[in-house]
């Protein structure tokens, strides 16, 4: 791992509050692994393979069902940390993850970190805090999904994935096609699209190929609300 990626490592909210021998030991036991675009990294059903981060590229998550419809959780970048899931419970992976474009990825295997905190028991708790935050980032989109109309639950993704979930600041440009973010709100590509022209023309955002950049971000929050 170069210097580069270990700094952006430092940029995220959850690897940066962690305690300075925490992150060593995860350091010294990782190994980095490089996935070409639309490579699987694991499926549903998958034995623990330990616990990953996003060094560069991005990967997608989510499911496909036997007739071949795609259910698309989220759309993940550096310095995102995931597959904790398992770490908990030692069950098979819940979803599916493919590199979304050529990525590079951390991982610190399952059984360095067993011995881990086998031996650190106190750990736990920084781990817990990894999976609680999406637990509650998952509630909050159930909400969203029973009580908020399209247009805003668009706007509130919108910014959730520019905050990279939580993980760092604010970032202007998101690489997410309008069919992938169609598939992350359980709307029709259509009404993806109508939203994001109107969004576009009140200057709040600009589209193109594959790529959303936000222009205004108070606007879009107040979108959102």
């Amino acid at each position: 791992m170069n210097d580069a990626q270990r700094a952006r490592l430092r940029g995220g909210h959850w690897f940066a509050a962690l305690p300075e021998a925490l992150q060593q030991a995860l350091l010294a036991a990782a190994r980095e692994q490089r996935l070409e675009a639309g490579q699987r990294l694991f499926r549903r059903g998958d034995p623990p393979s330990g616990l990953y981060a996003v060094l560069e590229g991005a990967m997608r998550v989510g499911a496909v069902s036997p007739d071949g419809k795609e259910a698309l959780l989220t759309l993940i970048e550096p310095p995102y940390w995931f597959g904790e899931i398992s770490l908990f419970d030692g069950q098979p992976r819940t979803h599916d993850a493919f590199a979304e474009c050529p990525s590079t990825l951390l991982l610190v295997p399952q059984a360095e970190l067993l011995a881990l905190l086998e031996r650190e028991p106190r750990y736990w708790r920084d781990f817990a805090l990894l999976m609680s935050q999406k637990l509650r980032l998952a509630f909050i989109a159930l909400e969203e999904m029973s009580l908020l109309p399209a247009a805003p639950r668009l706007a509130r993704r919108l910014l959730l994935i520019a905050e990279n979930y939580g993980e760092g600041e604010p970032r202007r440009v998101i690489h997410l096609a309008q069919e992938q973010l169609a598939l992350m709100l359980a709307i029709s590509r259509q009404t993806t699209n109508q939203i994001l022209k109107e969004l576009e023309a009140q200057g709040i955002l600009r589209l193109s190929y594959g790529e959303i950049e936000l222009l205004d971000l108070p606007r879009l929050r107040q979108a959102a609300r």
